[in-house]
């Protein structure tokens, strides 16, 4: 699989770790981005969704906003 995946996130979040954790276990690889960290990237959550809302997950060119009622079709994505 050579799917890009960037996954905006804040430490906080619930919904973050449990797809970090997602990825990791299922050895994907995917590029985390803080957004508490640097504000560039809830910038770029905005520019990607017009929200502030994490996770946001781009993988490739598809933008979810939100993992867990996205785990269907991000499974989907991924088996292709």
């Amino acid at each position: 699989m050579n799917k890009s995946i960037k996954i905006y996130t804040i430490p906080t979040c619930s919904d973050c770790s449990y797809a970090k954790r997602f990825f990791k276990e299922n050895d994907i690889p995917f590029k985390d981005f803080n957004c508490e960290e640097d504000i560039k990237y809830a910038e770029e959550v905005w520019n990607l969704t017009g929200k502030q809302i994490v996770p946001t997950i781009l993988i490739d060119d598809k933008v979810f906003i939100g993992f867990a009622e996205n785990l269907g079709e991000i499974r989907d994505l991924l088996s292709t």
